[in-house]
């Protein structure tokens, strides 16, 4: 059996969720390695470039058990891969409920939302 990569699949038009691990190194709000952003940048690119594709990046960081914890907020990183990337990241308001599924929705063809922590 062979075994299908994303590069097997039609995106187009599709809301695609990435898990992703994006649990970098940050002082004082400052990304230090950036390494574990950088090596998605392919995949998401991919996902980008299909016809009217969308991407939700859904990570973690730190460990906030389960309660919101401003420090570990994963809008530092939505910065970074909007710099890094070119394309509009936007920051959804955390990673579930009503107001997620209306930012989903919301979501323009061709840019990024990255759930929140």
């Amino acid at each position: 059996m062979s075994v299908r990569s994303i590069d097997d699949i039609d995106l187009s038009n599709k809301r695609v969720l990435v898990r992703v691990d994006f649990n970098v190194p940050l002082k004082e709000g400052v990304i230090t390695d950036d390494t574990r952003i950088v090596k998605a940048i392919p995949t998401l690119s991919h996902i980008l470039e299909q016809s009217g594709a969308r991407a939700v990046v859904m990570s973690h960081l730190g460990r906030p058990n389960k309660q919101p914890v401003p420090s570990l907020s994963l809008a530092p990183i939505a910065v970074h891969l909007a710099e890094l990337m070119g394309v509009e990241v936007r920051m959804a308001s955390d990673s579930i409920g009503p107001e997620v599924e209306r930012e989903v929705d919301e979501l323009p063809t061709g840019a990024i939302l990255l759930l929140e922590n």
